[in-house]
């Protein structure tokens, strides 16, 4: 009897958050499943901005190339740092200051600014519609996709709870999805045995995202893990969003000399980010770019004073750092990353199968009473 009052309870809750907010979390899967590989789909549309025309003997040297662009750039525009991967084909990534988080790819070989890197427009939808549902920054669509990605992990949890109580299904039967007994069956079999093996995955995802969506879930999802948001990532920006200010020039007198000695002493590097007195190493085998080895060096003389590695940087910045690969599934190389790609997809199927169950509860009940 107590089971099955609370499967009635679970189910009733599962049912009602669902089908008000089910269309909005299939947009919400559905898109952040198609931003999975945007990177990669993005060099190859672009394959000229990402890549070199000629690779020839030497590149140029980094202070001769950063002078050679900032000829280029506004003078309200100035050069932050530089990204430099050890694939002699793949074109330098150079950081300006404004707009926020712009950067332009420069052929590292004859000097050429070769553009910007623009979102492609479908994945500028993809990204408007997962994060703000098409809307602002700070409106109406963020407090949407915020509150159907909570209400999301109470749908999980409460579908659950229903397969938990309900003791009348062997647990095999509950996991298998039948591909014989019609269409009714393979997708009630897709809605229950799916959504059994996304979960975990589908509230990782969820839990991850939410940081973004409320300050108070980031304040309390930080302290959670011990760690004490400042009033930036509480507030969900970055120091410096603004600048509209004056960006004083940086100097590039020795980002060669330091570019060279990092990479002589991590010879297996995925990247090397310079910027004004210091710069970060992403060695070889780590899955984010975000989880580099920082290094100080006096702008004067080029000299290294100072290192951090990873593992003894700020809990916040590694925090966040987690935060980002659990929510694009980069934590485990590209498996992970295909598996959340499908996990996403079929998120974005479970709210279509949950309403084709309930409306043809919905027709065979009234068939039934009439």
């Amino acid at each position: 009897m107590f089971y099955t009052t609370m499967k009635k309870l679970f189910r009733k809750i599962h049912l009602w958050l669902s089908v008000p907010f089910g269309l909005f979390i299939t947009l919400i899967c559905f898109s952040g499943a198609m931003m999975v590989f945007e990177k990669e789909i993005n060099e190859i549309c672009r394959h000229d901005l990402y890549f070199v025309k000629e690779v020839k003997e030497k590149p140029l040297s980094l202070d001769e190339l950063m002078r050679t662009v900032a000829a280029t750039l506004p003078d309200s525009v100035t050069i932050t740092g530089v990204t430099v991967s050890p694939d002699t084909e793949r074109a330098y990534q150079v950081s300006l200051s404004k707009p926020r988080r712009a950067s332009i790819y420069v052929d590292q070989y004859t000097g050429e600014v070769k553009g910007r890197s623009d979102r492609l427009p479908f994945y500028d939808t993809m990204f408007h519609l997962h994060r703000w549902m098409m809307g602002s920054s700070q409106g109406f669509g963020k407090w949407l996709v915020g509150t159907c990605t909570l209400l999301l992990v109470i749908i999980l949890i409460t579908g659950i709870l229903m397969w938990l109580t309900n003791k009348h299904k062997p647990l095999a039967k509950s996991l298998t999805i039948s591909f014989t007994k019609g269409w009714p069956r393979f997708w009630h079999d897709l809605h229950v045995a799916g959504g059994i093996y996304a979960t975990v995955f589908l509230l990782l995802m969820a839990l991850t995202g939410l940081t973004w969506s409320f300050s108070w879930y980031r304040t309390g999802f930080y302290s959670f893990f011990g760690v004490k948001a400042s009033a930036e990532q509480r507030g969900g920006g970055r120091a410096g969003g603004g600048q509209t200010g004056h960006t004083p020039r940086v100097s590039f007198a020795h980002w060669q000399e330091v570019y060279e000695n990092l990479a002589m002493a991590h010879p297996d590097y995925r990247q090397i980010t310079l910027s004004e007195g210091s710069a970060s190493v992403v060695p070889a085998g780590r899955n984010s770019l975000r989880a580099g080895d920082r290094f100080d060096f006096d702008v004067r003389s080029g000299k290294i004073t100072g290192s951090k590695p990873y593992a003894e940087q700020d809990k916040a910045a590694k925090l966040r750092s987690a935060i980002y690969s659990v929510h694009v599934g980069s934590w485990g190389g590209i498996l992970t990353r295909i598996l959340s790609f499908l996990i996403a997809l079929l998120g974005a199927t479970l709210p279509l199968t949950g309403y084709y169950l309930w409306i043809r509860r919905l027709v065979n009940k009234s068939a039934h009473t009439s």
